[in-house]
């Protein structure tokens, strides 16, 4: 039942449903380790947070951080039992950090404040994790490896975070260009000889002049593709992106989120910090690597369409770039 059908019918519409907190604070794609392992557990406990308490997100974001602080002191203790119970409360924590922000947008309470105390306890509980169970696990065992692995786990934390905001950065800024060439275009369209001479005719006569296109022209479709050269090359790969796409899945399947949770639930439930980081950590490299190399291949898209774009004579277009 919809929430207009609850209001015809006098029904509280403070009554959350599982199926209105899926749809509305949902991410379309996110990461395979959040849609599998996190939101079905975090779906239920919003609607009954949300329908039964006045907690607010931002005190669920102070949850999730002290639920990391207690996560990092058992991993300072670098018995076994004490790194599950350190992983468990890590993932209590995440399952909290993945509601403040379903909360928010259910209620409409989001602030900046609250986006911006989110991110910052994200990073301090990385930070303040990494170093508690590296630092055990160097004290228990005198291996100097595991300080190394601190820094890497820090350094790639903030890598993988940085690198994502200046992606998104470029995308944003790569389709602005597109638009505004297109739009300088159009311009140009209209001021050439043909356009205002028909537009002096009209004005003259007062008469539609004969043979005046019925739109303006452009050079490119508005919805040019800037993923075409990288589908063409990887085309086999396609089938596994749309399937993943299907299912609410990123194709970045190896993000900050799955080296977090490599780093401090798969390795110290296994016993095996050191081999799970180290590989992790090259697989997060990895799809970084392919990051970088579909944005590349993108720009060589945008300078094609660019390239097509440029106004010349009426009619003609300048020759894409091979």
């Amino acid at each position: 039942m919809t929430r207009a059908d609850r209001e015809k019918r006098g029904i509280d519409v403070l009554t959350f449903t599982l199926a209105e907190v899926k749809s509305s604070t949902y991410k379309a794609r996110d990461a395979w380790w959040t849609v599998f392992l996190v939101d079905p557990l975090a779906g239920r406990l919003v609607v009954q947070v949300a329908n039964r308490t006045s907690i607010t997100p931002n005190q669920i974001t102070w949850g999730a951080f002290l639920l990391g602080i207690g996560s990092a002191g058992c991993y300072l203790m670098a018995e076994w039992a004490w790194l599950a119970a350190g992983a468990l409360l890590y993932h209590l924590s995440f399952v909290l950090d993945c509601m403040d922000g379903k909360i928010a947008r259910l209620k409409g309470t989001g602030t900046i404040l609250g986006g911006w105390l989110d991110y910052i306890f994200d990073r301090i509980r990385v930070f303040l994790c990494t170093l508690a169970l590296m630092w055990g696990q160097y004290q228990a065992t005198g291996q100097g490896l595991f300080l190394i692995l601190g820094l890497t786990v820090v350094f790639l934390d903030m890598l993988r975070y940085v690198d994502a905001l200046q992606v998104a950065k470029v995308r944003r800024q790569m389709r602005s260009r597109l638009r505004k060439a297109m739009a300088e275009s159009a311009l140009a369209d209209l001021s050439a000889p043909q356009f205002s001479g028909a537009t002096e005719t009209k004005s003259r006569t007062s008469r539609p002049a004969p043979d005046l296109p019925a739109q303006t022209p452009t050079h490119v479709d508005e919805t040019a593709d800037l993923q075409r050269e990288f589908r063409n090359r990887f085309t086999r790969y396609m089938h596994l992106r749309d399937w993943l796409r299907r299912h609410r899945i990123r194709t970045h399947l190896v993000s900050g989120i799955e080296f977090q949770m490599a780093v401090f639930i798969i390795g110290p439930l296994t016993h095996h910090i050191a081999p799970v980081t180290i590989g992790t950590a090259a697989l997060l490299l990895v799809f970084e690597g392919a990051i970088t190399y579909k944005l590349w291949l993108s720009t060589r898209d945008l300078a094609r369409a660019l390239g097509q774009i440029t106004p010349g004579p009426v009619g003609q277009t300048v020759a894409p770039q091979p």
